[in-house]
């Protein structure tokens, strides 16, 4: 069962969806929205137009569990089944209509190494086969607005390029090792708001346990609200000097005693050639150019995204 709490004003206007707790160990969004709820229920705040729908635990199962996943991670292979193998299919049954009967997303998520809060946003608009969009400007407006300076793209791009690689090397033994490979692995929430022509972006508020995470994901809710429109308060104003990087490669963890060569916080900076992990054999990762490492996961499953490499994105954000 998923708790949906939907605010309707009186006056026509965008359609817009939060999510919290994809991930049942990310609970800042859970909090903040909440929060808002409050707000909204006491009169302390008045939706003026359009439509705001609040999903505070989007993954009952690993809330409750509070780990990432409950089954699996709902996040991946996102889309509706007509015969539901898991918890995470039947919960996407119930989420992706609440999707696509919306015009915007904005998904509230931590991650589990120290950094600073960063958004990751979709591709430039395009016509290709991956990921055609043609929402680009909107989420470029938005994103800028949300009250973080990092800001990320290459997601999908660079995921189906992994799935590729891991197809290549080992053929798959279960379940979660067949979604790992399937092409659609990579497609979430954000994705598959997408997908059904809307727009949609990820605010990942900073680690798991950092006080800040909850009080970020309810102000970014609030700038959201204001930049659309959607409640009596002024636009906030555009971030001047983002940061503004490109996902462009993934790397899996392939064995158990696969370690990382030190302990890495997302977007620390790497040198060509910098070691950054060793293979249970003792094989070398090293860094393929200058660049930053992102999610890092020292307890990422055998099979699983280990850590990706970014580099400086050469798309303006306008």
């Amino acid at each position: 069962m998923l708790r949906v709490h939907q605010f309707a004003a009186l006056a026509s206007g965008p359609r817009l969806l939060v999510l919290g707790a994809v991930h049942g160990n990310e609970t800042c969004g859970t909090q903040g929205i909440h929060r808002l709820v409050a707000e909204l229920d006491a009169g302390q705040l008045t939706l003026t137009s359009g439509t705001l729908t609040l999903v505070p635990i989007s993954n009952p199962l690993a809330y409750n569990k509070g780990q990432r996943n409950g089954e699996r991670n709902l996040n991946r292979n996102l889309r509706p089944s007509t015969e539901p193998q898991d918890f995470e299919d039947r919960i996407a049954n119930a989420l992706c209509p609440l999707l696509a009967g919306h015009d915007t997303l904005l998904d509230l998520h931590s991650f589990q190494s120290s950094g600073q809060p960063f958004a990751m946003i979709g591709p430039a608009n395009n016509t290709g086969k991956l990921q055609p969009f043609s929402l680009a400007a909107q989420e470029q407006a938005l994103v800028l607005r949300l009250g973080v300076r990092r800001i990320v793209e290459g997601w999908l791009e660079t995921y189906a390029v992994g799935v590729a690689s891991r197809l290549a090397r080992t053929a798959p033994r279960d379940r979660a090792g067949l979604l790992s490979t399937d092409s659609e692995y990579g497609v979430g929430t954000t994705e598959y708001m997408r997908r059904q022509g809307g727009y949609a972006i990820t605010l990942e508020c900073g680690q798991h346990d950092d006080p800040g995470g909850p009080e970020l994901a309810y102000q970014a809710i609030r700038r959201t609200l204001a930049h659309l429109g959607m409640v009596a308060q002024a636009p906030p104003d555009p971030c001047l000097e983002p940061e503004f990087l490109r996902l462009s490669e993934v790397v899996d963890r392939h064995h158990a005693d696969d370690e990382l060569a030190k302990t890495w916080s997302s977007f620390d900076p790497l040198r060509a050639g910098e070691l950054v992990a060793v293979r249970h054999d003792g094989e070398p990762v090293l860094a393929p150019r200058d660049g930053y490492i992102v999610f890092p996961n020292a307890r990422a499953l055998p099979g699983n995204e280990w850590f990706y490499f970014a580099n400086l994105s050469p798309r303006s954000l306008g």
